[in-house]
């Protein structure tokens, strides 16, 4: 099952969308918009401190000069490194260069677009400047992960293996409740016995395997690209929030 949020052939999507005059270039950017824009749009509300009108605002004149104008997105090459890294890195950069055109043509110094110095000199002191973007793109991943795994069981008419993954193994970590035991599970699916119920867990904890490797290959640029951003994506995972 595929989803328009996590199309398949990523670069793919990349080429079309920044070759011009490509008939369905606007909808390959669209698409590349709805994935990568809340990430991006986390970073500047977070670690860079942007009130988030002025952070939609930054984000829509990046899209217009830099992606639009500019078609950034063709100096993008899957053996520089990420897409998502060099989207960041092509933002930040914008947004340092209007701070500096807007500042040498205004000369009051409250009439300053923002001050970059301020926000560089927060996120310093206050970590990885790019946590908050990574989260906000690992609850994307995670959360396709689950919208595919839902709808391959209810296809399969298994809906009792997400039923119990989700009560076992998400809402213990999303909500904070308790794991009910399997012998509550069962009961509640019509299972014959506890042992039906921790077999079914097995298989969903399998297929979740399986979907989430899917979807992470769908952007990762190959095989050993894939091994390397799952570690990550758990080790984003596994970061205190506090």
């Amino acid at each position: 099952m595929r989803s328009s949020n996590f199309p398949t052939t990523r670069w793919s999507l990349v080429g079309r969308a920044a070759l011009p005059g490509a008939a369905n270039g606007p909808l390959a950017l669209g698409e590349l918009c709805q994935i990568y824009l809340p990430a991006l749009r986390a970073h500047l509300v977070g670690p860079m401190r942007i009130e988030e009108n002025r952070a939609d605002d930054l984000l829509q004149a990046f899209l217009t000069d830099k992606v639009l104008e500019q078609n950034v997105l063709a100096a993008a090459d899957p053996k520089r490194g990420k897409l998502r890294t060099f989207l960041l890195t092509a933002l930040e950069r914008f947004i340092i260069d209007a701070h500096r055109h807007d500042s040498a043509r205004k000369r009051a110094p409250r009439a300053k677009m923002l001050d970059v110095d301020d926000h560089v000199d927060h996120v310093a002191e206050h970590g990885d400047p790019a946590e908050a973007f990574d989260r906000a793109w690992a609850s994307a991943v995670l959360g396709e992960v689950m919208r595919r795994m839902r709808a391959e069981c209810e296809a399969t008419d298994r809906p009792h293996l997400w039923g119990i993954f989700e009560a076992r193994m998400l809402l213990p970590v999303t909500d904070g409740t308790p794991p009910p035991p399997h012998e509550d599970l069962a009961r509640a699916w019509n299972l014959e016995s506890p042992t039906q119920s921790a077999n079914a867990l097995g298989s969903a904890k399998r297929l979740f395997t399986r979907i989430f490797r899917a979807v992470v290959a769908e952007y990762a640029a190959d095989e050993s690209e894939v091994d390397s951003e799952i570690r990550e994506l758990w080790e984003i995972f596994a970061r205190p929030t506090g």
